[in-house]
């Protein structure tokens, strides 16, 4: 998994006014979980967008007041209106614990079922998992040579090493669906 460097500076003053008092400086208000007690402290809005609007998942190295943990993105809260992020949460990782992730999927192959006139959705853009927060790949990769035409790949049917996955057995990963071409082509061979 690859790291973000993030430097954050304690909070002194807590609640509403404080809170709005820093976005209007262009930070942002962020709380760190997990470890002994909670943390509560303010990052810079830039520092974090390159972490936020990614499809990848990161460990962030956080620094406070010179003291470094890592942690995972853990919560996002966005301003209904305008978008602008309000509130980050973070959980402390510790290196015997495992935690609760999403990883992207990344579908590799041919589909046999995409080769005879069908089209390939996919229906899940990441899995949950629980493992240690070493073990946990970047991406997971699925291969979908053998997925036939109206056929579908479904969470129950994924194994990972050392990876456990938290999403419900039955829901679908990807799908190889019928085109009205193939239907057609299906309805004239008979």
């Amino acid at each position: 998994m690859k790291t973000f460097q993030l430097s954050g500076t304690p909070r002194t003053e807590l609640g509403k006014k404080a809170a709005k008092a820093a976005r209007k400086e262009n930070m942002i208000p962020a709380v760190l979980y997990g470890g002994e007690k909670e943390i509560t402290f303010q990052v810079a809005n830039d520092a974090v967008r390159t972490l936020i609007y990614t499809p990848e998942i990161y460990i962030v190295e956080l620094t406070i007041d010179g003291k470094t943990t890592h942690a995972i993105l853990k919560d996002l809260q966005f301003h209904p209106v305008s978008d602008a992020i309000l509130h980050i949460d973070f959980l402390e990782v510790s290196e015997t614990k495992p935690i609760v992730m999403e990883v992207p999927v990344v579908l590799e192959g041919h589909a046999e079922g995409v080769k005879a006139g069908g089209k390939l959705s996919q229906e899940m853009r990441k899995l949950k998992v629980k493992a240690l927060y070493k073990q946990i790949p970047e991406k997971l990769v699925v291969n979908i040579d053998h997925l036939g035409l109206g056929k579908t790949l479904q969470v129950g049917s994924l194994s990972f090493d050392n990876l456990e996955l938290l999403n419900a057995k039955n829901a679908v990963v990807c799908a190889v669906k019928l085109t009205r071409a193939a239907r057609g082509a299906a309805a004239k061979a008979n």
